[in-house]
């Protein structure tokens, strides 16, 4: 005997949400009553794809069709998630959703983020990544803004709108089974470095080798496409942090925290590069031989670094400078000119030497 179809009038409406959606499924509704004119948004319309929700408007009946992906081609045929919904109202996602929420505050405490900047993920289950929604502040998040998608990135819960770079976070969990975590945020010393074109230098600060080291930088591409979320895919599986050229930096890790803990650790370290730079001195290096132990420890923490592979010489240098190279700034000049100092001759050099043993033996002599 063929079950009947079950209704959920949501008529009077004139906006069909993911909380609607959400609330047909747990009644057991095999289809959405609406108004003609009611407005059904694209995470509503999804959910109700994915769960064989059809929708009656003007009294006709019609199977949900998932919106166009803004991932890849909308006119590709949809295929049915396998992710499982209920991960997302687990004791387990709610711990995971209150620690995105502290991160994303701590992101804002300290200037990684501004506006409704950055986004954050955790994958708590083989096909379901819990995320940030789209036009949120970090600082302003709360558990009830979060939503989950599946690896292709079809909203399968939250009542906000995924945020629209999830799919860089995806293909990193895809390409990396390790990862459990992505941040991605602006931090302005390292961003700074992401919009020149250049990676920070090693072997200066300890930290920084152990829980980052070598840090990668990726081709530009517009946020929020597929050609922008596979630019990382040649360097996350030796990298946990990349630089995002002209944009920011994208961290992964085992935790919420502790990605976001390589942000931090990234930021201060290329801020204080920086601040180094404006002495007028050359940076001190920590020795090659020194810097294989930290490499050890690294190791043993099972965290990635390209330099452990040795088939890749010019990439496994343990320090990207070589000894005659700094990364400080030419001193200003102090005569009012506006070109730099030059480095004198030798010549001039032994001129200067001369002139100087001169007077002083002058003036020996004269007592």
């Amino acid at each position: 005997m063929k079950n009947e179809a079950k209704s959920f009038e949501v008529s009077g409406k004139k906006l069909l949400s993911m909380r609607d959606a959400q609330n047909a499924h747990a009644a057991g509704a095999t289809r959405v009553v609406i108004a003609d004119k009611c407005v059904v948004t694209p995470s509503a319309r999804d959910y109700l794809a994915q769960h064989n929700i059809a929708l009656v408007t003007g009294g006709k009946a019609s199977v949900a069709v998932p919106a166009a992906s803004a991932y890849g081609n909308s006119s590709a045929p949809q295929t049915r998630s396998k992710a499982n919904p209920k991960l997302f109202f687990t004791p387990e996602a709610e711990a995971i959703k209150q620690e995105i929420c502290a991160v994303g505050r701590k992101l804002w405490m300290r200037q990684f983020v501004d506006g409704n900047g950055g986004n954050i993920s955790y994958r708590i289950g083989p096909n379901e990544v819990i995320c940030t929604p789209t036009l949120v502040s970090k600082y302003d998040l709360t558990p009830d803004d979060l939503s989950m998608v599946d690896l292709e990135g079809n909203q399968i819960a939250g009542t906000r709108p995924r945020t629209s770079e999830i799919f860089l976070h995806l293909e990193i969990y895809k390409a990396v089974p390790e990862a459990k975590s992505c941040v991605h945020c602006h931090p302005p010393h390292a961003t700074a470095y992401a919009i020149t074109g250049r990676v920070p230098p090693n072997l200066v600060i300890p930290e920084f080798e152990v829980f980052v080291g070598k840090v990668a930088i990726s081709p530009y591409e517009t946020p929020g496409t597929a050609e922008f979320a596979q630019t990382v895919l040649p360097y996350v599986k030796t990298h946990n942090t990349v630089l995002l050229a002209n944009h920011g930096i994208i961290c992964w890790a085992d935790s919420v925290t502790h990605a976001e803990w390589y942000a931090e650790v990234l930021e201060t370290y290329c801020w204080t590069l920086l601040i180094a730079s404006q002495l007028g001195a050359p940076i001190s290096y920590i020795s090659e031989q020194k810097g294989t132990d930290l490499l050890a420890i690294k190791k043993k923490l099972g965290l990635p670094d390209v330099r452990f592979d040795t088939s890749r010489m010019k990439e496994c240098q343990l320090s990207d400078l070589e000894p005659t190279d700094s990364i400080a700034l030419i001193p200003s000049p102090c005569d009012g000119n506006t070109g730099p100092i030059s480095a004198p001759t030798s010549a001039e050099l032994e001129a200067l030497v001369k002139s100087v043993t001169d007077a002083v033996m002058g003036a020996i002599s004269a007592r």
